[in-house]
């Protein structure tokens, strides 16, 4: 669920943006590139999260 969650907002944000980004500029909103950039960018942040890796909270040392 999280890979689609994720997968499905990115392709919100970056649609978005790109639509904002070429009306500003004056060019044209291309909905298949916008997609296959946002493909990537979901698979660079799995990438990026697979490389970080997770630190647990140390527990206190009791006396």
């Amino acid at each position: 669920m999280r890979f689609f969650l994720t997968f499905f907002w990115t392709l919100l944000l970056i649609n978005m943006t790109s639509y904002v980004v070429n009306s500003m500029t004056g060019g044209h909103y291309d909905f298949a590139s916008a997609s296959i950039l946002s493909v990537i960018a979901t698979l660079v942040i799995f990438l990026i999260a697979k490389v970080i890796p997770i630190e647990t909270a140390a527990e206190p040392e009791h006396h």
